[in-house]
């Protein structure tokens, strides 16, 4: 099979295309020809030598798939339309996926949009409504909201009838969210984001803050949230050192939490995709949320589609099409 491998931790450049056996699935596994894959900033990571995959798991990047199934253990039959997550080796014509972790495309998608779901919408099923138990009514921050986590998220929490504020690094990004559904957007480049959080919720703070950033700003955050209020940390790209006022956190009746999800087990992420399938699945389905795809680069163009995420000039997704 075609794949795209690291040949080297580095630059973008050291995604080189090569060939390699094809993969055989084992019990409880399904083999999927991959039609499109997503291209997720862990990926980059990875890339770079920072963000090792767990034992056992392929050198091959890639942590989420669409395509059609090859051969399975009877849940799904072959020709069936499928996204996956999956812990690596997304960057491949083949790719094996854990059959509970493995979704139907939603009706009406194309194997580009169904590519971009698996890991942004698992991951912020996970921190925001199982972790930090986002509820209907509540306002929910999100550091980032142009990201593909970001554009889940603003999606997700208004469809499920939450209030959405988000900060972006430039005022087309900040309408962007803006016309995804945010009621609000800050410019954290020109505007003090906790002033604004002080302000739009008059003094009350958000529920629930989810951040990427981590560093500096969990301190900040701290200051942002409202009684009882929940942080869900899970990336680290301002730094892995903060200061916080801990008198705020007992006052205030906080909750931190941090979480990774590639090396949780495949139990764990089967009651999420369990979860998203009777929940967000309907929503994909009726229109209510939609995949933002940013740019699609052929499987051999990977270095580029890295490059271009490193460069967060993108709103939403980023997809390689191995049809293409």
């Amino acid at each position: 099979m075609r794949a795209i491998e690291i040949s080297g931790y580095g630059a973008p450049e050291v995604l080189q295309p090569t060939t390699r056996p094809d993969p055989v699935a084992g019990p409880g596994e399904v083999l999927i020809r991959v039609a499109a894959s997503g291209v997720n900033r862990p990926d980059v990571l990875q890339r770079k030598g920072l963000y090792p995959m767990p034992p056992g798991v392929t050198d091959l990047p890639g942590l989420e798939v669409a395509g059609t199934i090859v051969s399975g253990d009877g849940v799904f039959d072959p020709g069936d339309r499928v996204c996956a997550l999956v812990a690596g080796g997304g960057y491949a014509e083949l790719c094996v996926a854990p059959t509970v972790q493995t979704l139907p495309v939603p009706r009406g998608l194309s194997d580009i949009e169904a590519a971009s779901l698996p890991e942004t919408f698992f991951t912020v099923w996970q921190n925001v409504f199982h972790i930090a138990a986002l509820k209907a009514g509540e306002w929910l921050l999100v550091q980032g909201g142009s990201s593909g986590i970001g554009v889940t998220a603003i999606q997700l929490a208004k469809a499920l009838g939450a209030k959405v504020i988000v900060t972006a690094g430039s005022d087309d990004k900040c309408a962007a969210c803006i016309a995804l559904g945010a009621d609000h957007a800050v410019n954290y480049k020109t505007q003090d984001f906790v002033a604004e959080v002080d302000r739009i919720t008059e003094g009350r703070g958000v529920d629930v803050v989810l951040d990427m950033v981590a560093g500096d700003y969990v301190a900040r955050e701290v200051k942002c949230l409202a009684n009882d209020g929940r942080l869900a940390i899970i990336a680290v790209q301002g730094g892995t050192k903060s200061e916080l006022d801990t008198g705020a956190v007992l006052r205030k009746r906080l909750a931190i939490t941090g979480s990774t999800l590639r090396a949780r087990s495949v139990e764990y992420k089967g009651q999420l995709a369990r979860a998203l399938c009777e929940t967000v699945w309907p929503l994909l389905e009726a229109g209510r949320i939609k995949p933002v795809i940013h740019q699609v680069f052929a499987a051999e163009q990977a270095a580029q589609a890295h490059a271009l995420m490193e460069s967060s000039t993108h709103v939403g997704k980023i997809v390689l099409d191995w049809k293409a």
